[in-house]
């Protein structure tokens, strides 16, 4: 057993993986993600995904260099067709396509989109199904921030390397 383990950690040591939030609170992930601002998106969602990525941002005492631009397409679609033509599922969907832009020079550093989907059954109690399409529009929201921060400490990570 500790033969395969330390065969593993060597393999692993080769691949040239690396931390990308490497170099702690000073490493050019945290740099760069204690520096953005997220201005306001409309709309529930807007809400939600803002909120999820104020989450997961670093707190900022210092100046806002860089500016997260989000615009969201939230659509809600049936499918299933019971026999007395009623739908039996839903489809959620939340598109996200975003900009990362330098305050300064109004450069856009990263242009790039973000999805998530989640299905809904559609039972009898209204109720059930509105708060299934609010749970489910919270889980896309948090999957459509974490790509986005996800995204951005890449970038961090290869300006840093240049």
């Amino acid at each position: 057993m500790k033969r395969a383990a330390a065969l593993l950690l060597l393999l692993m040591a080769g691949c040239g993986l690396q931390p990308v939030y490497s170099g702690g609170s000073q490493g050019p992930g945290a740099t760069i993600l204690t520096g953005i601002d997220v201005p306001v998106i409309p709309e529930k969602s807007g809400y939600l995904v803002r909120q999820a990525l104020l989450d997961r941002l670093p707190d900022a005492s210092g100046e806002r260099r860089y500016k997260l631009i989000v615009k969201l397409d939230d659509s809600l679609s049936g499918f299933g067709v019971r026999g007395d033509d009623s739908i039996s599922r839903e489809r959620r969907q939340l598109r996200a396509r975003w900009q990362l832009v330098e305050d300064a020079s109004g450069a856009v550093l990263i242009d790039a989109a973000a999805r998530s989907d989640a299905g809904i059954d559609i039972v009898s109690s209204e109720y059930a199904v509105l708060a299934a399409e609010n749970a489910a529009l919270e889980r896309l929201s948090e999957e459509i921030a974490q790509q986005i921060i996800a995204r951005v400490a890449l970038f961090a990570r290869s300006e840093a390397a240049r």
